[in-house]
């Protein structure tokens, strides 16, 4: 059991994945020091790059500090007035349903409720969608199809005790870096495990993998078709448990034996025979099995129907309910689950109930004395952006999230905001793709300042504690969203003054009427006092009478929340995705997550270590297509969908399949120009969950060629809008800019200095003739910004010169290395950042490799410390070693 905190430390939680992981504060005269809280069963002390480095994002820089409408400062009373007043008008002239929120899985449980809650049972509409809806809403329904109820079955303790972990659809090393270090260290301790992955391409994840099946993109219900299919035909079925527990087993199986055998599943799928033999023996063979499934699965046209696929073939053989087996929703965000339980999805109503039956709204009703209470299911994600376009939908108000970037066909998200009658934006940060769409900004507490509950992905319900003041004149989530409707005249439902006061609504919610029938139950924590509520313990639901100190697991005793009390097998019927590549598009593009940013980088873009191992937005292929379609590994690259364009730097990978390409979700326009790769991605969704298809995007892929490239390291961050491609991030005292354009300035110099209000001493050289052009700004002997130009991508490395700013005087060798980006004594390049706890370069591990002979992950550690903390450069390091 995890201590209470103590007067110099404040134990919370991570902001960002839907790990959970547990971290300790103290915030003294030096600053904020955060490690990961040693008590906490998510993570007992580890915490990933991106958690490490938390601290080094609480400063008030970018910061929105004050409530702006039309740009211009107002009060907060005048902010919170002119919004209940729009809405209230819009309401008034046009219906509930002509209004909107889009929340976010970064509010916290507590802001969710109340959110739902204005919006569900006061204003009377359900046009309220999260997005969560872009990352688990097809888990979701799979859920509900299978058990009766959204839950996930099992804890985080079943990926060790397994003896085989199937990871399908997700990049676990890197999207949830602590439970796949947990699973590493379990497969290293009982080396008899057996880890099997499934993706299109070789991600790090693959690194502790026995067996990769790099299937075709799409193929993954057809795969597991197959299995149940195999499991059927070789009598490894659980008759017993499925004659007991189970319903629909017989359709199930018939769907699934159209799958046909192992040549033929390896044929849709695109792999060898050898291959689905191996796993499907493996599967059968292995009683303690966990299926890890995310957003590979999720984010498909046929996502739910995937989920199904997976959750058939562990009903199919008992293999749920006990320690070490059953199949795992691991979510993005560090409160989709949270959401969930409080109705944040437009088809939900809060503690799990939903439209589906007039018992539920009325029983919800009554408990919110809401007699406006929504009587129908609202416009999920997609369909609510494509309603304000229509002009359906007249105000909106978006919390925490940034959809003109993260939304699919997001060029036209963003037309639709800048259309709307009225656009409400509640954030931390004031410059991002969305707040620029805004009416009304209203400045919302960032982490460190929140104090609430966020719910992981194994159900464990932790605190998120403020440890800091909080920034400007912002205020919770929670507070502004009571603000509003008490100013829409409903103050008497929505008194409250303190976090507290909500958890115990929503706890009491869960067991209002509850005999059973509804799985999310926390009555345990409906009476905490204020006190008992700031020294809630992390604890799994359900948390009632029979399970006072929560339930780390779900259907041990075989009774699920179906009507007949059996779980459902699903019939499934593969379906290839919604729309095929052809001869104008004729590759595969695939979005994911890169190691260490977050969503689109407000948070993460901050920190100079994060920034270092991506530099800017890429594209990686196979070399077989770079070699079709005339691309060079590090020159740019147009994409180009039915939808949108972008451009990329390109990383030719032997990790990448034959005709899919990949590319990350983070980049901007605030951190680089023409990169927003959900632009290019149609809206196209499940039918059932309204869940987008972001992993399958048909695309052309061509050079761009630019008539000049260049970098520029300065300071601060410049402007360079005559740039067609400008890339920005932070480095360690400086601004590191990746450029390219199509027109040549009359001079360089002038174009350079232009860019500087000050352009001191100036050091330049230029070859007309290579078309190279290279200077460096000094001021007192202290480095101000250097420009390397040329006519295509060969241009020095940086990393040296990024190492300059932090001097306060050049030597005499260093101002002659300038303009040759060599240093006065030799190499000094350390190359890529590999290791972000650190700041060990790829180079420098080479060198070490060699100079020392080291042979071992754990010789690179001893030597640089390279993998010795959050552990997710390992798989890199060991490629390293492998080539060296």
């Amino acid at each position: 059991m995890q201590s209470v905190n103590t007067p110099n430390v404040t134990r919370t939680t991570c902001p960002y994945c839907g790990v959970g992981c547990g971290v300790a504060a103290s915030v003294t005269a030096a600053g904020t020091v955060l490690t990961g809280d040693k008590l906490h069963p998510a993570n007992f002390g580890h915490l990933c790059s991106k958690g490490a480095a938390l601290a080094e994002t609480l400063d008030h820089d970018g910061r929105l500090l004050h409530p702006l409408a039309n740009g211009q400062r107002v009060s907060w009373d005048e902010a919170l007035d002119q919004v209940a007043h729009g809405f209230g008008k819009v309401i008034a002239e046009h219906g509930p349903d002509a209004v909107a929120f889009y929340v976010s899985g970064q509010l916290l449980t507590e802001d969710y409720y109340v959110a739902n809650k204005l919006m569900k049972g006061f204003i009377g509409s359900a046009n309220i969608d999260t997005n969560s809806r872009l990352c688990m809403s097809s888990a979701v329904v799979a859920h509900k199809r299978a058990f009766g109820a959204d839950v996930v079955p099992v804890c985080y303790e079943d990926i060790e005790a397994a003896d085989l972990v199937v990871i399908t659809g997700s990049n676990y090393a890197w999207a949830h870096p602590v439970l796949y270090q947990r699973l590493a260290a379990a497969k290293k301790a009982r080396p008899d495990m057996r880890v099997v992955v499934i993706d299109p391409r070789r991600t790090p994840t693959c690194d502790i993998a026995d067996l990769h099946l790099a299937i075709a993109p799409g193929s993954d219900a057809c795969l597991f078709n197959g299995l149940l299919n195999f499991i059927r035909r070789e009598d490894a079925l659980d008759l017993a448990y499925v004659e007991t527990h189970v319903e629909g087993f017989a359709a199930a199986f018939e769907a699934a034996r159209a799958a046909g055998s192992i040549p033929k599943v390896a044929q849709v799928c695109g792999i060898p025979e050898a291959e689905v033999s191996e796993f499907f023996r493996l599967f059968a063979r292995t009683e303690r099995a966990v299926t890890i499934f995310s957003q590979g699965i999720n984010q498909s046209s046929s996502g739910v129907d995937k989920g199904n696929a997976i959750i058939n073939v562990h009903l199919a053989t008992g293999r749920i309910g006990h320690p070490g087996m059953g199949p795992f929703s691991v979510t993005g965000q560090p409160n989709a689950m949270g959401g969930r339980e409080v109705g944040g999805l437009a088809n939900q109503l809060a503690a799990h109930l939903d439209f589906s039956d007039a018992a539920s709204i009325e029983l919800v009703a009554r408990f919110w004395n809401a007699p406006r209470i929504a009587q129908a299911p609202g416009l999920k994600a997609v369909d609510l952006f494509q309603a304000i376009a229509s002009g359906k939908i007249k105000a909106v108000w978006i919390m925490g999230t940034n959809p003109a970037v993260s939304m699919p066909d997001a060029d036209r998200v963003r037309a639709a905001l800048l259309d709307c009658e009225l656009v409400v934006v509640s954030d931390c940060v004031q410059h991002t793709d969305t707040t620029a769409c805004a009416d009304i900004l209203l400045p919302a507490a960032g982490w460190g300042e929140k104090d609430g509950t966020v719910t992981n992905s194994e159900r464990r319900i932790s605190r998120q504690r403020s440890l800091l003041a909080m920034a400007g004149e912002a205020r919770p989530d929670w507070w502004i969203i009571t603000q509003v409707a008490q100013r829409m005249g409903f103050a008497d439902a929505f008194p409250y003054t303190r976090p507290a006061q909500i958890f115990r609504e929503h706890a009491s919610l869960s067991s209002f009427e509850n005999s059973g029938t509804r799985a999310f139950d926390i009555s345990a924590l409906a009476e905490l006092d204020d006190a008992e509520y700031d020294a809630l313990q992390p604890v799994q639901w359900p948390v009632n009478r029979q399970a006072p100190q929560g339930t780390p697991r779900l259907f041990d005793d075989g009774h699920f929340y179906t009507p007949s009390g059996r779980a459902r097998m699903v019939a499934v019927a593969p379906r290839l995705p919604a729309v095929a590549a052809d001869k104008d598009f004729p590759l595969v593009l695939n979005t994911g997550r890169i190691r260490d940013q977050w969503h689109t980088m407000t948070r993460t873009g901050k920190v100079p270590r994060l920034n270092a191992q991506e530099a800017e937005p890429f594209v990686q292929m196979h070399a077989s297509d770079a070699h079709v379609y005339q691309l060079q590994h590090g020159g740019l690259a147009r994409l180009t969908s039915r939808n949108g364009a972008m451009l990329a730097r390109v990383q030719v990978s032997e990790d990448q399949r034959p005709g899919s390409v990949f590319v990350p979700m983070h980049w901007n326009d605030a951190y680089a120009r023409s990169a927003r790769v959900d632009a290019l991605v149609a809206p196209i969704t499940d039918p059932i969950s309204g869940q987008p298809e972001s992993k399958h995007t048909p695309v052309r892929v061509e050079p761009y060629r630019p008539a000049w490239q260049g970098f520029v390291l300065s300071r601060t961050r410049l402007d360079f809008m005559d740039a067609s491609y400008c890339a920005c991030t932070q480095g360690a005292g400086h601004w590191r800019h990746e450029l390219a354009g199509d027109g040549m300035p009359e001079e360089w110099r002038d174009w350079a200095q232009a860019a500087l209000e000050d352009s001191g001493e100036w050091l330049e050289y230029r070859d007309v003739s290579m078309g190279r052009y290279r200077a460096a700004s000094l001021r007192d002997g202290k480095l101000e910004a250097v420009f390397f130009i040329a006519a295509d991508q060969r241009l020095p490395e940086r990393e040296w010169l990024g190492t300059l700013f932090g001097k306060e005087q050049l030597e005499s060798g260093e101002v002659a290395g300038l303009l040759a980006a060599r240093p006065p004594n030799g190499p000094a390049d350390v190359g890529r950042n590999v290791c972000a706890c650190f700041n060990v370069g790829e180079k420098t591990i080479l060198n070490a490799i060699h100079k020392k002979e080291l042979n071992s992950i754990e010789a690179v550690g001893a030597c640089l410390k390279a993998g010795t903390g959050c552990g997710s450069c390992v798989p890199e390091i060991r490629r390293i070693l492998d080539r060296a």
